[in-house]
């Protein structure tokens, strides 16, 4: 008797699993999105996954909300809907493609493919390395810059191209 309760458990549990999997399914317009919102899980802001990796949560422009993070290969990747520039209060300039990935660690972005700093010409930024009020960008040559001048989130300047 006891195997038969279990079998008939274990099937009613696959129903009402697959009832519950299926909801999103089932219902149509603005209740499907909700219902969809609700059982996703929620993203933390870029900010906040920068602070905790100890980088400055102004590095990437506003306009930067769509990310990917494996934590486990330590690779972001951040979607910026159109090319911009950022311009910090050090005079310093960003410019940033519409897909930005690195290698991220704590303190560090390292193998940056898709953001440059102008200098005398635009440069390919390839890590940016924080040590403790300074941010240190390598861009073909180092260059130092004060970490707080990439404390606020500062919005982007769409341009032609990157």
């Amino acid at each position: 008797m006891d195997s038969l309760m279990g079998y008939w458990f274990s099937n009613k549990t696959k129903e009402v699993t697959k009832d519950i999997n299926d909801v999103p399914k089932n219902i149509k317009g603005g209740a499907k999105k909700l219902v969809t919102s609700a059982t996703e899980k929620r993203q933390k802001p870029l900010a906040d996954v920068l602070q905790e990796y100890e980088l400055p949560p102004g590095i990437f422009p506003r306009e930067a909300i769509k990310y990917a993070l494996d934590a486990e290969a330590k690779k972001l990747t951040v979607t910026i809907p159109k090319i911009c520039e950022v311009s910090y209060r050090d005079s310093s300039v960003l410019r940033f493609s519409t897909s930005v990935t690195c290698h991220i660690e704590k303190g560090k972005l390292t193998e940056i493919e898709g953001l440059k700093t102008k200098v005398v010409i635009w440069v390919r930024v390839t890590s940016i390395v924080s040590e403790d009020a300074k941010l240190h960008f390598t861009a073909g040559l180092n260059k130092t810059r004060e970490r707080k001048m990439y404390q606020v989130v500062r919005d982007g300047v769409p341009v032609d191209k990157f």
